[in-house]
């Protein structure tokens, strides 16, 4: 009995030295050095602005529409029908697709995005779908890095045209060709794709900073997403910016 009264004391003195380490597992210690402390919310916001400033292409979320779309896009009078056979009993199912996108409005964050109309993300856009474009930091191929650690977002909302006065004023398609040098056979007016410029509205921003606790993840509003300055995203390095192994 005194054997076990004992065992249980030391627990609970172990459990109890154990709480201040505990406490600052998601959070800073008031002491913490500066390579262990966890990014603030802002400070992460400009790390996800960053990545997406040096990023060109993403994954792009979608949702198949209901049985009445699939209907009307589908009908036997539609042009596109001969191109696409779609099974049945994907309504509300979601589809993730690699998409270029380019950032193009720093000012706002919101990213840039060439959509075409044949394609099935921007058919289940015109069919009421929200979108998600997740983005995934990616060093240079010299980097010896654990993905799990490297950061990544979602940016969700949805997609709204360019007005034909805003491609121009902000040189839309010169900013986007600059990241992606073979959109030039898609931009708006080609011969072989109906095509638009769209910017996704972003609504909310979920990041995760890294693997393990000492990043920050979870939501970042999108007021603070929008309030970062180029100033601030040219002054810090990503992981992997500099010539360290990362695991």
């Amino acid at each position: 009995m005194l054997l076990l009264t004992s065992i249980s004391y030391l627990a609970v003195l172990s459990w109890a030295s154990f709480l201040p380490l505990r406490q600052h597992l998601l959070s800073n210690s008031p002491v913490a050095e500066e390579e262990f402390r966890i990014p603030s919310i802002a400070e992460s916001a400009v790390q996800a602005r960053r990545i997406q400033h040096l990023t060109s292409t993403g994954t792009l979320s979608t949702v198949f529409p209901g049985v009445a779309h699939n209907h009307s896009i589908y009908s036997p009078e539609n042009a596109l029908l001969p191109l696409e056979n779609r099974p049945n009993g994907l309504e509300g199912v979601p589809i993730g697709m690699m998409e270029y996108f380019a950032d193009c409005e720093p000012r706002t964050g919101d990213p840039t995005i060439l959509a075409l109309t044949i394609a099935t993300s921007f058919k289940n856009i015109a069919a009421g779908s929200n979108a998600t474009l997740s983005v995934q930091w990616q060093p240079p191929a010299w980097s010896h890095y654990s993905a799990a650690a490297l950061p990544r977002f979602s940016l969700v909302g949805y997609l709204e045209d360019f007005s034909a006065e805003d491609v121009i004023e902000e040189d839309v398609a010169k900013c986007f060709t600059q990241y992606h040098p073979d959109a030039r056979y898609w931009l708006p007016g080609n011969r072989i794709h109906e095509s638009r410029f769209t910017r996704l509205k972003v609504e909310e921003v979920y990041w995760v900073g890294g693997f393990g606790d000492r990043a920050y993840i979870g939501w970042i509003p999108a007021e603070v997403w929008r309030n970062v300055t180029m100033e601030e995203i040219e002054e810090i390095r990503l992981p992997g910016e500099t010539k360290e192994s990362l695991w």
